[in-house]
């Protein structure tokens, strides 16, 4: 029996393996940073043999309670990923599998590779509408890339998306695929409505470092992208500085930063009600595109989410609200769940690869619907 995680992405530390029935594992903490919550790795074994796989020491991880009610992902062949009987008992989190192979795999979330990162840029570039461009590096040396999809036009609307600031978060580049790929479609006609109104900026990995590195939360460095908006550094979040720089040569009408949360088992978005220039014309313009995604897709709700902030008591650090002030534009982050969709439940593949890849697709259907409103 072994136990491994020298891979793309991989995470995990052996505290004792002993016998298929006694393995002991945790999960190593971000670089230079307190955050632990994403692992994957591994296992060599013989089929056919219940394992039982403790995750310890869980209580005081990044988010203790993204454990309840929560299942692990395991894969064979590492392209379909499925769930597995888990359990948490509020410090450690059992795995109770019976493998069919000599190896299977076990995640957090169903993995997003650096590798398949690269084919999504590089598969992207060929449509006639797309040019990829680079940004500058992150602090790993890892290029940062920019897709513009569209004409650049200052008369058309200015569309910027961005994924993975938490590279642990992987459906968010699931759903940025998704995204991507109906947008790259010639033959759809809401793409081909979309790009008549607008150009489209899309970074599907804002966070390549942590993603290899096997992060949840942060940079190679440590340090949370997401609470770097309001003053980022190329010594620090060279990442943020790279896509704001562009975002002010650009400009932004609406922006959608996707992500994905530990503990709510719900599809959401949060907008930027603190903001100190929040105006009727923003709510209303958030009001529209939430309610054009609840009647495209039954995956998206928006009863359960973030407590609203109170007016003007934003955090300025976060980026939806950075850019929504910066430049008074529709901004949202879209939430999904690592869990299942609660609503929508699904026993073996829980929220999936599939699903945010689809979501993907649909916001696009919700931004037709507000593009000729955005200013």
């Amino acid at each position: 029996m072994r136990i491994s995680s020298n891979f793309d992405s991989g995470n995990i530390q052996v505290v004792t393996a002993s016998s298929p029935e006694q393995i002991q594992l945790k999960i190593n903490k971000d670089n230079q940073s307190e955050f632990y919550q994403w692992f994957h790795f591994k296992l060599e074994s013989q089929p056919f043999i219940t394992h039982k796989i403790q995750l310890i020491d869980l209580k005081n991880s990044a988010y203790p309670e993204g454990w309840k009610n929560y299942q692990a992902v395991a894969s064979y062949d590492r392209q379909e990923w499925f769930r597995v009987e888990t359990h948490f008992d509020g410090d450690t989190l059992t795995i109770e599998h019976t493998p069919e192979c000599e190896n299977v795999y076990f995640a957090y979330f169903a993995p997003y590779s650096y590798e398949r990162h690269l084919d999504l840029l590089a598969n992207a570039q060929m449509s006639f509408d797309c040019v990829a461009e680079h940004l500058g590096e992150t602090l790993d040396g890892r290029d940062m890339t920019l897709l513009t999809i569209g004409e650049p036009d200052d008369n058309k609307k200015k569309i910027w998306v961005t994924g993975r600031q938490h590279p642990g978060e992987t459906m968010a580049e699931w759903c940025i695929e998704g995204l991507l790929m109906r947008l790259l479609d010639e033959h759809d006609g809401v793409a081909k409505a979309l790009l008549n109104e607008a150009v489209f900026y899309v970074v599907p990995n804002m966070n390549p470092d942590g993603s290899v590195r096997g992060h949840l939360r942060t940079n190679a460095a440590g340090v949370n992208l997401n609470r770097e908006w309001e003053a980022p550094s190329l010594e620090k979040s060279p990442e943020v500085y790279y896509v704001l720089n562009k975002m002010a040569a650009t400009g932004v009408d609406m922006f959608l930063d996707v992500h994905g949360d530990e503990a709510l088992p719900y599809n959401f978005v949060a907008g930027c009600e603190g903001n100190p220039s929040y105006s009727p014309r923003i709510k209303s313009l958030e009001d529209n595109f939430k309610q054009a995604l609840l009647a495209v897709t039954p995956e998206f709700q928006d009863v359960y989410g973030y407590d609203k902030d109170e007016p003007g008591k934003a955090n300025m650090t976060v980026a939806a609200n950075a850019v929504g002030e910066r430049f008074d534009c529709l901004s949202y982050t879209l939430e999904m769940p690592f869990k299942d969709n609660i609503e929508l439940p699904d026993a073996v593949y829980g929220w999936s690869p599939e699903r945010s890849m689809q979501l993907g697709e649909d916001v696009l259907s919700a931004m037709l619907n507000v593009v000729k409103t955005l200013r």
